[in-house]
């Protein structure tokens, strides 16, 4: 890290590399699991977890020290650095080379040279020297070598300006250090040529061919060869050759405010100017939506690449997306006009004029390029013959049948590109002061190109407008499409002519998929929709992928092939669905989507691990399904699904569909527990209660509100008032509602509530009283899961109680029940309350052991939920020893504890680093943390805790503050003769 003054090395080469994996994703969030791929690849220690936690914990305070911790932004969906790209040296690197071939390609050599030496003068050494990890070789790969061909791009604009002798010395060492790279070698050869230095050119390729030759077996390239000949004859020009203005120029004119796109544009440049073969043609395609700006890119690309083909630029629209495709012969006759062939002479026969023209451009270089092309069949007889010259073919579906052609997929502009292309169309100053605004129009234009083209034309003839009255004019949904239209630019009319291709089922599943606000999906949902074999219903969501009409998002972590919606796709998509489908078909097609996902959902929900609820459902309908559930980890699949079903709740919400709705949410919430999610738990279980509440619903809302209650009163830390208290009041009003729904198994759930809750406030005698309600009621309704969750509440009682030994037999028999059911995640909660008794007890080995095998079916399951709490004890355990763990373990509790916000285990972290601080002699840093874990136990109102952390502090304060070391144990007596713990109260001074 650098400063202004000053360089800053982090300690350790492992989190050089986390740091730097994260400055070459700029702008992008990277997750915990792509830091760990980054560092180790497929071999992770068992630690990595931990490791990157620490290395995160050392740049933040790194960063802190700098004065810039609002840098590094972050939480459980992953980590981001808020940097711009010119602070970075790669990215600033990167974006000047792309800059200097744009205005090379203009002609500005002077201007491109300078460029390039502004970007090649950031190189320091070695690319990522200093760094550690299983991604670095590769990255550093690229790095390198994208400074080599900006090298070899700066000899180019120096040999064209005339510079051949600054060309030979600045170009040997680096011939010198990759002799076997050709495209380096040939400017060397040209510079030593035009620098008199004939005979030294043709040494330095006979070297490069011996050496080619000895360790690649290999004959030097074409192109090459022929600079070689060149030399060896002098006839190697002393400046460039223009092309004559008589060889054909079809080329439409370049759009002058092309934006964005450079990285596309490079790509599709090198296809059409460095991948020829010796016998090979080179082909390059762009597929995208309608309206993604696939002509302009190819205009664009192929200009610049049109230097390179100076016998001409051949160019056709074949409207491939209207009705009626133009007909390959009329496009050939069209092409041998352009390359002189008179008239009368062109043949009447297909393959006759397809003969001619590959005998037209036979050793020419010449560049055709086939806009929106139909098919494979239209554009085969259009390809030429010769490998000296390049095809660029654009269609809204990739074209796999054409041999050899290499497809850039054309995606959405990136909402920076986006504004960037309006502001440029509007072109008088009101995206520049009114940014916000403008960010919300290309966020309304799906980032289409055309769309913003059109919005920015709207702006154009409208200068009075406020980007806000725009900005409002495209929220309207129904709208937004008919305001999305100037002149004869028209997104609706851009997206017909790709869906009146299809066939009418295409079409219906396209109209039906749209009804469904989900950002993705799989084939299934198509299957659910048509009510057909997933098989055939996959084939319909291919030909719309083709039609550029879904976009397919890859294989997700089931395995299965998912598909989204361009935001504009689903709106054209849902208006043809309300012209051409009744309300009736419309309403179906929804509930046999949502209700395949209840169907799935409900099947692997109760294999998920997690706290053993009653499962409570409604009556949403549940379709027969053709899907396949293989047996495999049901995480998977809601990992995979969970975007999905979140917002396919959602939507049932906005509908009113009660029933569904906390059907699906309630098979979400051991998912979300499991996975750190609690965020998103609570505010789906309060937007799912407040409908239920809405539609009269009991049912939905108890079952709803006893997830919620299990969230907010473990997972938030509230500074506003008692969380247990709030427990207390919301189980007991649980209770009651479960039973005016008759409903015992609920009953029970909320009776373990109302256990936990006493035990907090210190009634111990009424806790035991819940639990033992709570097992009666489990037990006559044969609710395995509710007895386990009974036994460990009644064995926190008794603990409270001092009674271990009872505490311990409800324990037992709590782990019984559980490895009953096959639940991993709530055995791994029990065995930590077993390693919790026998520290107390202090019985430390065998309480290492049921922590080490709770410990390890948390990190199988990747819950850090339990982590936290195992660490935690397993800090205490170490201290007891004088293991120097003890820290680490407590840190690492606390640093998880912090990060998903479990309030509880913050607290007891705090207070386990506080007595680790006093075993240390440093009551300093004891008292900060001790101070902060009793101001957390105040706001939770677990009374045993809070005493034991006043305990603690007032030991902490002893020294340096004996009044408040006073207060401390006074207030802690109290609460310990409230407990009815004389023995604790009576330890204290």
């Amino acid at each position: 890290m650098v400063t202004a003054e000053h360089q800053h090395r982090l300690p350790r080469a492992q989190t050089r590399g986390l740091l730097a994996y994260m400055l070459l994703n700029l702008g992008q969030r990277v997750s915990r699991e792509a830091m760990i791929e980054a560092l180790w690849g497929g071999a992770a220690p068992s630690t990595a977890k931990s490791q990157v936690h620490n290395a995160i914990t050392v740049i933040r305070a790194r960063l802190a020290e700098l004065g810039a911790d609002e840098v590094f932004v972050g939480g459980p969906s992953g980590y981001q650095l808020l940097v711009e790209p010119d602070q970075v040296d790669a990215a600033a690197f990167e974006a000047k080379a792309r800059q200097a071939r744009q205005v090379a390609d203009r002609g500005a050599r002077e201007e491109a040279a300078a460029l390039l030496r502004e970007g090649l003068a950031l190189w320091q050494g070695a690319p990522l020297a200093d760094a550690s990890g299983a991604y670095v070789d590769a990255a550093r790969a690229r790095l390198v070598e994208r400074r080599l061909t900006a090298y070899e791009d700066l000899a180019d604009a120096e040999l064209e300006l005339g510079r051949a002798e600054a060309v030979v010395t600045e170009i040997a060492p680096l011939v010198d250090e990759y002799p076997m790279r050709e495209r380096l070698r040939a400017r060397q050869m040209t510079a030593l040529y035009r620098s008199g230095r004939q005979v030294e050119a043709l040494q330095s390729y006979r070297a490069y061919r011996t050496l080619l030759a000895e360790h690649e077996g290999l004959d030097p390239g074409r192109e090459i060869a022929d600079l070689e000949s060149l030399i060896l004859r002098a006839e190697l020009p002393e400046a460039p050759q223009r092309t004559e203005a008589s060889v054909p120029a079809l080329l439409p004119p370049d759009i002058p405010d092309f934006t964005g796109r450079s990285g596309e544009v490079d790509a599709v440049y090198r296809l059409l100017t460095e991948t020829r073969q010796p016998t090979a043609l080179a082909i390059a395609g762009i597929a995208g939506m309608g309206g993604v700006g696939k002509t302009t890119l190819a205009v664009r690309s192929a200009h610049l690449a049109a230097t390179g083909y100076p016998d001409g630029q051949l160019y056709v629209n074949l409207r491939g997306a209207q009705a009626s495709p133009l007909d390959p012969g009329d496009v050939l006759a069209r092409f041998l006009r352009a390359l002189g062939v008179d008239n009368r002479a062109i043949p009447h026969d297909l393959a006759e004029r397809t003969e001619l023209y590959r005998s037209r451009v036979a050793g020419r270089r010449v560049l055709v390029v086939l806009d929106n092309a139909a098919s494979e069949e239209q554009i085969r007889p259009l390809l030429p013959g010769a490998p000296t010259c390049a095809v660029l073919i654009t269609s809204r579906a990739r074209l796999t049948g054409v041999e050899g052609a290499r497809w850039i997929d054309l995606e959405v502009f990136s909402p920076g590109e986006a504004i960037e292309l309006l502001a440029v169309v509007a072109d008088d100053g009101r995206v520049a002061a009114q940014r916000s605004d403008a960010a919300e129009i290309v966020r309304l234009c799906g980032g289409l190109p055309l769309a913003v083209r059109v919005a920015g034309a709207r702006l154009t003839a409208r200068p009075t407008w406020r980007l806000a009255h725009l900005a409002r004019m495209l929220g309207d949904e129904r709208q937004r499409l008919d305001r999305l239209a100037t002149g004869d630019l028209e997104v609706r009319a851009s997206l017909a002519l790709s869906y009146q291709a299809l066939d009418p089922e295409s079409r219906r599943l396209l109209r039906l998929l749209g009804l469904f606000d989900v950002p993705h999906f799989s084939a299934w949902l198509a299957a659910a929709v048509l009510e057909r074999p997933v098989d055939d219903a996959a084939a319909h969501l291919e030909a719309l992928v083709d039609a550029q009409l879904l976009g397919g998002t890859g294989t997700d972590e089931a395995g299965q092939n998912r598909y989204r919606f361009h935001d504009l796709v689903r709106l054209y998509a849902r208006e043809r669905a309300e012209r051409e489908d009744s309300e009736e078909d419309r309403a179906a097609a929804l509930a046999r989507g949502f209700g395949g996902w209840l169907a799935v959902a409900e099947r692997l929900a109760d294999r998920v691990p997690g706290p053993p609820f009653a499962p409570i459902s409604g009556s949403a309908p549940r379709p027969a399904l053709d899907w396949d559930d293989d047996g495999g980890d049901p995480l998977t699949w809601f990992d995979a699904e969970r975007s999905a079903l979140i917002a396919a709740i959602r939507q049932a919400c906005a509908l009113g569909l009660d029933e569904l709705a906390f059907d699906l949410a309630g098979c979400m919430e051991k998912y979300f527990d499991i996975r750190g999610m609690y965020t998103e738990w609570q505010a789906i279980n309060t937007r799912v209660i407040e409908v239920c509440r809405a539609n009269g619903n009991l049912r939905g809302e108890a079952v709803m509100r006893r997830g919620l209650t299990e969230v907010v009163t473990w997972n938030t830390i509230d500074h506003t008032g008692e969380a247990m208290v709030r427990f207390d009041t919301e189980a007991n009003e649980l209770v009651a509602m479960f039973e005016a729904l008759g409903e015992q198994r609920g009953m029970s759930d909320a009776e373990v509530n109302c256990a936990w809750a006493a035990s907090a406030k210190g009634a111990s005698a009424e806790a035991v009283e819940h639990g033992l309600r709570a097992l009666s009621l489990a037990q006559e309704t044969g609710h395995i899961g509710g007895e386990a969750r009974a036994h460990v509440a009644i064995a926190v009682a008794r603990a409270e109680q001092q009674d271990l030994m009872a505490a311990f037999g409800h324990l037992t028999q709590a782990l019984e029940r559980i490895r009953t059911l096959g639940n991993p995640r709530y055995e791994a909660a029990v065995l930590q309350f077993m390693g919790i008794g026998y520290v107390r007890a202090g019985d430390l080995d065998s309480a290492e052991r049921v922590l080490d095998e709770s410990l390890a079916i948390s990190r199988r399951l990747r819950d850090s939920y339990t982590e936290v709490l195992t660490m935690l004890e397993l800090a205490r355990l170490y201290l007891r020893r004088g293991d120097p763990r003890a820290r680490t373990a407590a840190e690492t509790s606390l640093a998880l504890g912090r990060e998903y916000t479990m309030s509880h285990h913050v607290a007891d972290s705090l207070g386990v680093l506080g007595e680790i601080e006093l075993a240390a002699g440093r009551p300093d840093k004891a008292a900060k943390h001790l101070e902060e874990s009793v101001a957390l136990w105040r706001t939770r109102g677990w009374l045993s805790f809070l005493a034991g952390a006043l305990a603690e502090l007032g030991k902490a304060y002893t020294e340096t503050d004996p009044e408040a070391a006073k207060a401390a144990f006074d207030e802690a007596r109290e609460l310990y003769l409230r407990l009815d713990n004389a023995e604790a109260a009576a330890a204290l001074p």
